[in-house]
């Protein structure tokens, strides 16, 4: 691994822990994180007290053809918030991780808010 991969690595990890550090999802209000990667996106609702996830969504699971990837994150944030809803949750914490409140992550925010998660 390069010396340059390892250092971006190191500060995304750190980026993400400071953020979690104040985050912690319980059995009354689970924690809903965002995974981003440059070709996809997924969501979960976890309750950190059992470590158990509750409700996910990815990409894979809506139909994304020949839509931007602002359309689809918006569109997982909206299956994430029906499943979670279905297992029984309304009030979450939200977990942007190591990424900005922006583009992608912002659009699946305002579309899980949309259909009813409250954060």
């Amino acid at each position: 691994m390069k010396e340059t991969t390892k250092y971006k690595r190191s500060h995304i990890v750190r980026r993400a822990h400071r953020t979690r550090s104040r985050i912690r999802g319980t059995q009354e209000r689970p924690r809903l994180t965002v995974f981003r990667s440059s070709k996809h996106i997924t969501a979960q609702v976890i309750n950190d007290e059992v470590g158990v996830v509750l409700a996910q969504a990815a990409d894979l699971h809506v139909d994304a053809t020949g839509k931007k990837p602002v359309e689809i994150a918006a569109l997982v944030g909206a299956e994430v918030a029906k499943r979670a809803m279905e297992a029984g949750v309304t009030k979450v914490v939200f977990d942007r991780g190591a990424y900005l409140y922006h583009g992608r992550v912002k659009a699946l925010a305002d579309s899980a808010r949309e259909k009813g998660l409250e954060f």
